[in-house]
This record gives structure tokens, sequence and C-alpha cells, in this order.
């Protein structure tokens, strides 16, 4: 149909002009913008594959990655910062400060691992990838609340479709690094450093809260955006697949690389279609004085902060359990320990490369199938998102376990269970906070919910993951009849190297799952009312508002025709009667 008026030559200069700065202007081509911000900002959860170069180029032991791993999850998830800046300021500014950290953090990096400097002490380094993976808190918060503000009555299939491509980023960036760069592992490193920046930079004007009544199909649209990330989820898997099967050359990396750049843009589709919807809907309304008398009787905008409920004092007594949740950080000790653990049990390279985009591409499928799924089962069941939540951490304990006990070929699945938990997790928990908390401190409260992260992932990472790989290691060492030289790199072969590790942390990962099911019990009640119903309401207002106009364009179309059909003698008629009527 938009084709077909495009093409009827119907669009002039000032249509076209119209319809451009609706679309420009719309919340779905913010949401576009914000999905490709996301699709490059998860460089934190690559650390498995640049983690060897640092550690052998810097001649550091496990523990002292395992630090760096550590200030990496303390700038990745303690966003409290970006959350009081986004309250004071516009997104723009938001955005615009992670962009400049993370070119900063990243490209010190890349100078030391290259020896364009000198040889960085360990704090200064620590100091690097904090400010490098603090930029992506910035992002998140400038992109996330305010998608989330700007479609409140969908925030699950929001949160869902935002974080999952984030976890999908590490195989996106992953695809367009070999096509730059090759097999360079120090290069990626600077890709890290400019790509993200360069992004966030480009749709800085775009990011903004937009007030504006949910449309009835909201939910359709967010499923063919959806459906659109799915494939491009599907072309990675398989593409993944061949390329740890087969030998790609750079041409055929760069062939790769321009289709998922063609999926990732393909969403600007559906936004364009839905646009255009709405750009014509506001045409008629222009053109029609009738309509515009409807379509001012209720002009509700949608509001920020939900209406206050009979559950008010149960959510400030329970909340502090979900937003303070350190067990979760058990799946985050895998992913910066996946090279190292591959390492370990004698994986070849492109194995290990092979797992870790794995992670990625599980990450996005969990947090897509968490944030829609739940959101579909608390509509229709008053399914509570609690309840998901500790599912999701029982099943992270399998992960762990299979690791733990170095199954032959077990990588392979722990590193897609690991990946679909971790995903999972982060749309439940951040839709939790919103549910209970509101919306109106959003920013500030979801990276009041990541402030736990880095605590569990020094007990974790630090103080038992390298304590117990590098005693482990220097074990082996002792058995051959060595002593580790200064400067030296420390490595662990075998089994043993991570079993006792991971089964402390399948055992946190447990006791996890325990006190999120408390927090069901203490929350069932405010679950089963009817917590969106004031954006339901809007919604029927809407559509219903969307019924009076089709009426009243039928009413109008009919009155004009008839009028046309009768012709002058009607209206020599009606000006005799007004004759008489004097």
């Amino acid at each position: 149909m938009m084709v077909a008026e495009f093409s009827s030559g119907a669009f002039g200069s000032k249509e076209m002009r119209s319809f451009g700065l609706q679309v420009l202007h719309g919340r779905w081509f913010m949401l576009f913008a914000s999905m490709l911000i996301l699709s490059v900002a998860g460089a934190t959860y690559m650390f498995g594959l640049y983690s060897n170069v640092i550690k052998t180029s810097l001649g550091y032991d496990q523990t002292t990655l395992n630090l760096l791993s550590f200030f990496k999850d303390l700038g990745g998830n303690v966003g409290i910062i970006a959350g009081l800046v986004n309250e004071v300021t516009s997104p723009w500014v938001v955005l615009l400060i992670g962009s400049v950290m993370n070119f900063f953090g990243y490209f010190m990096i890349w100078l030391a691992v290259t020896g364009r400097t000198s040889k960085p002490r360990v704090w200064q380094m620590c100091l690097y990838i904090c400010v490098g993976a603090n930029s992506q808190t910035f992002s998140n918060t400038g992109a996330v609340v305010s998608c989330v503000k700007n479609f409140p009555s969908s925030r699950g299939s929001v949160l869902g479709l935002l974080k999952g491509l984030v976890g999908l980023s590490g195989a996106i960036i992953t695809q367009l690094y070999h096509a730059f760069y090759g097999k360079d592992s120090k290069a990626l490193i600077l890709l890290i450093a400019w790509l993200p920046a360069a992004v966030s930079i480009v749709f800085l004007p775009i990011v903004r809260l937009i007030e504006t009544v949910r449309q009835p199909n909201e939910l359709r649209i967010f499923y063919n955006l959806l459906y659109v990330t799915l494939g491009l989820a599907g072309f990675l898997m398989a593409l993944i697949i061949m390329q740890h099967k087969l030998k790609f050359s750079i041409m055929c990396y760069i062939g790769s690389a321009s289709v998922v750049l063609m999926l990732l843009f393909l969403p600007i589709v559906v936004v364009i279609i839905e646009e255009f919807k709405l750009w014509k809907t506001k045409i008629k309304a222009v053109n029609e004085p009738i309509q515009l008398k409807v379509a001012a009787e209720n002009p509700a905008p949608a509001e920020l902060v939900p209406a206050a409920t009979p559950q008010t004092q149960q959510k400030h007594n329970s909340c502090f359990q979900t937003v303070f949740k350190p067990p979760v950080r058990g799946t985050l000790t895998v992913i910066d320990n996946l090279g190292q653990i591959g390492n370990s049990l004698g994986y070849p390279t492109d194995s290990i490369s092979t797992f870790i985009s794995l992670v990625s591409i599980w990450n996005y499928l969990g947090r897509v199938t968490s944030g829609f799924s739940s959101e579909v089962l608390l509509k229709k069941y008053k399914f509570p998102r609690p309840l998901m939540l500790t599912l999701v951490l029982l099943l992270a304990c399998v992960g762990h376990l299979l690791i733990a006990f170095g199954v032959p070929n077990s990588l392979y699945f722990s590193s897609v269970i690991i990946g679909f938990c971790f995903g999972a997790q982060w749309p439940l928990i951040f839709a939790i906070i919103s549910e209970l908390f509101g919306l109106k401190y959003y920013a500030t409260l979801i990276n009041f919910g990541g402030a736990a992260s880095p605590l569990g992932a020094y007990i974790l990472n630090v103080k038992v993951a390298g304590n117990l790989y590098d005693a482990a290691a220097l074990k082996q060492l002792k058995a051959l009849g060595k002593t580790r030289e200064a400067g030296m790199d420390l490595t662990c072969q075998g089994v043993e190297c991570y079993k006792l590790a991971f089964i402390i942390i399948a055992a946190v990962a447990l006791f996890g799952s325990l006190v999120s099911f408390i927090l069901v019990i203490r929350t069932r009640k405010f679950y089963q009312s009817d917590i969106y119903k004031k954006y339901s309401e809007e919604a029927e207002e809407a559509e219903a508002a969307e019924e009076d106009f089709a009426i009243g364009t039928v009413a109008a179309d009919t009155s004009s025709s008839s009028k046309a059909a009768q012709g002058p003698e009607a209206d020599s008629d009606s000006k005799d009667r007004s004759g008489e009527n004097k």
C-alpha cells in the first residue's frame, strides 16, 4: 500500500518532508536507534576473546587477570552515576559521556597491549577497563530507560528486545572484527574502542523521551521487530557453525559481515511502515474537521508513574531482595573465564571462539525469551516474574555442574545453558524493579539493581575461581619440578583447574534461587492484581478513538457524496427553505 502511494505520485516534496520528519521524530525510530546503539554495546561480554592477549602481552597470572575482570564487572554494573545523570539531564548527555568513556578506556588498553606505551601498572589497567566498561551503563541507561518510559505498558517486551541485542552484540562485533581486522586479537580491542562510541554519537539527537498514547497494536509491532532479530540470531548461529567447520577467507568474512549489517538494519522497514500509518492518520485528522473534535476530546498522554496500589507497603518490604542479589553473578564468572576454561580442558582456539559466540547468541535468546514470555504469562495467567527468575537460577546450576565435572564436549552445552540463563535474568530483574518501584526514578533504580553484581563477581571470580586456578597451576608446576619466574603467565591444564570453584558457584546459584522464591511468596498478592490496569485503559481509549475516527470519516464521505449526487437542485431547495423561514 505504501509503495503504491509513493509510485502513484501522490507524494510531493512537501509530503515527503512531512513524512521524513514523522519518521525521525517518532518513537519507533527512537526505538530503532536504541537497538543499534545496544547491538554494539556488549564489549564486557567479550572479555574471553581478548583476555588471553592481555595475559600474554603483559605477563599476568590468572588472579591478576581475574582482578581485571572484577574491575570490568565493577564498571559494567555499577551505573549509579549514569542513573543520577539521567535524572537531571537529557538522554543525549548520558550517551555522549558514555561514548567518551568507552573510547578512552579501551583505547588505552589497546595502546598497552600493542606496546605503543610503556607497560602500565596493574592499577592503571584496572582503571582503564573499569572506565571503558562503565560506559556500557551510560549507553544502557540512556537507551533502555528512555524506551521503557516511551513504551510503559510493554516494558517486558522492550527490555527483552533491547537487552537481547546487548547479549547478541558479542557475536555481531566478532563478525565485524573478522571483516575489518582478520584474526588480529589486539585489533579487536581497538574495534571495541571506536565502534560503540561512533554509533552512540550518530544517534545522540534521536534518543529522547516522547509523550504519546499507547497504540492498540503495539505488541504486534514488537513481535515484528522480534522476528527480525530472531532472523539475525539464527543467521549468526549458522555462520558460527560454518566458521567452526570451514576455513573462511577475508572475503568470506566481509561477505558474511555485510549480511549481518543488512539484517541489523532491517527493522527500519518495520519502523517506516508503522510511522507511515501514523502519518496517514494525522493527515486524515487534519483534513477532516469532524474528526478534529473527536481526537481532541481525550488527549491522554501516558503517565510515567504507576498509580499506587494497596500493596505499596509490601513493595518496600520485599523489593530490596531483588535489587541486591549477589548470587546471580556465578554465570558472569563462567563468561569471563570461558577462554581459560576452554584452554584448561584442551579445546582448540577456534572452538573457544565458538563457545564465546554461542554464549552471545544464547544470551540474546535468554533475554528475548524471558522478556516476551514473562509479559504474556503475566498478563494472561498472572504468572509472576520472580517465579520465572527462580526457575532460571535453578537451570543455571546445571550449567555450572557440567563445567565442574568436565564431561567430554560438555562445554558446548554448558555455554548454551549459561548464556541463556545469564541473559534471561536481566529483563526479569529490570521488569520486577519497574513494577515494584514504578518508573519515576527508574534510571537510578535499575543501576542500583546492578550494584550487587561486582560484589558477587569479586568473591566468585577473583577469590574463588582465580585463587583456586592459580593454586592448581602452581601445584602442576611443582609436580614438574619447575618454579614460576617473574613476569611469566600462569597456566593450568585439566578438569581440576575449575572443578571445586564451579561446585561452589553451583551451590551459590542454588541459594540465589531460594532467595528469589522468598520474593515470589512475598509478592504473590501484588502479581495477582491487575498491575497494568491503567495502561490497558489507555489502550482501550486509543482503540475507541480509532473506531470513532473511522466512523466519522465514513459519515463525512457519505454526506459529501450524497450532496454531490443531488447536485445544484439540492442547493436551490435549501435556499428556498431558508427564504420561507425568514
